[in-house]
């Protein structure tokens, strides 16, 4: 119920750290190279025939000062071993390919999310940094030039695509929601409040707490604020088929207003735990779910 980070939220070891920044080495002109651009990352072509490295921009093009005549090329093309090529598939202008499709695996818009692809894993990467990096440091020494160090991935490339750290934690509660989560099903209708309000508990008082960070972010993050509350849009409304199941059982009289009674169940563990910033009381949520069953039994809840 309450935000958690599918990526963790614990340090880095010594060793994860000596390995981030080792990807962040290798990969760090391919970054850049995409800053500037405003395209995919360079791929390094081996081409024999030039003996040096080309850009994958310029795969596609063939200009005054290409070192191989055209028919050489063509003659490679329809052979099926023109170099550079990572699919078979990619075809040269005015080069006579065999293959025909014209199609480049490396074609896809920055930001793209490719299942598994790279851009998949950078955000995976990043993500994964700024939970940790936001419970150590706050939101004041959250920064994307700290993510980038911590995450590996080049800075270049964590500007272009989060812009900043409301960029960044906007994107991990959304990621956060991203999930299968489904509220708890006892049989009954406090039961399942109750349950309900034993997560929240736990989400907000686990430490290191990543909810109690985001909802501290979240006053000093416009972006963040409006993630967050989408985030609990989505929650209330996966809990909605819990008021359904009491009326169902007959618990309950319909009509009932589903989201008032659950904001009325759960407010007192938000209340308690994050605006006074008391210690945890082992029966409020047993007591909250209790009560919001009687109101709810009185027509406290009843749809206008």
């Amino acid at each position: 119920m309450t935000p958690h980070s599918p990526h963790g939220t614990t340090g880095e070891s010594a060793e994860e750290t000596a390995g981030h920044a080792a990807a962040g080495t290798r990969g760090g002109t391919a970054d850049a190279t995409t800053a500037m651009s405003g395209g995919p990352a360079r791929e390094e072509r081996t081409g024999a025939r030039t003996g040096r490295t080309k850009p994958e921009a310029e795969v596609g093009t063939e200009t005054g000062t290409e070192t191989e005549s055209r028919s050489r090329a063509k003659a490679r093309a329809m052979a099926g071993t023109q170099t550079g090529s990572k699919t078979g598939t990619q075809t040269r202008s005015g080069s006579g390919s065999g293959t025909g499709t014209g199609t480049k695996a490396e074609g896809s818009a920055p930001g793209t999310r490719r299942p598994g692809g790279r851009t998949a894993r950078v955000r995976d990467q990043v993500l994964g940094a700024v939970g940790p990096l936001l419970v150590e440091y706050g939101f004041d020494g959250l920064t994307v030039d700290a993510v980038a160090a911590r995450s590996g991935v080049h800075r270049a490339t964590v500007y272009r695509r989060w812009r900043d750290v409301g960029g960044l934690l906007a994107d991990v509660l959304d990621a956060a929601g991203d999930d299968s989560w489904s509220p708890p099903d006892t049989g009954s209708l406090e039961g399942d409040l109750r349950a309900l309000n034993e997560e929240v508990r736990d989400g907000l008082t686990e430490e290191p707490s990543l909810a109690m960070a985001l909802i501290a972010a979240s006053f000093r993050s416009d972006g963040a604020a409006k993630a967050l509350r989408r985030f609990w849009e989505d929650r209330y409304e996966r809990c909605t088929p819990l008021i359904g199941r009491a009326v169902e059982r007959g618990e309950l009289s319909p009509p009932v207003d589903a989201r008032r009674l659950l904001l009325s169940a759960t407010a007192p563990l938000y209340h308690h735990l994050v605006l006074l910033r008391m210690p945890p009381s082992p029966g409020l949520p047993a007591e909250a779910a209790r009560t919001a069953v009687l109101a709810a039994r009185a027509g406290a809840f009843s749809a206008r």
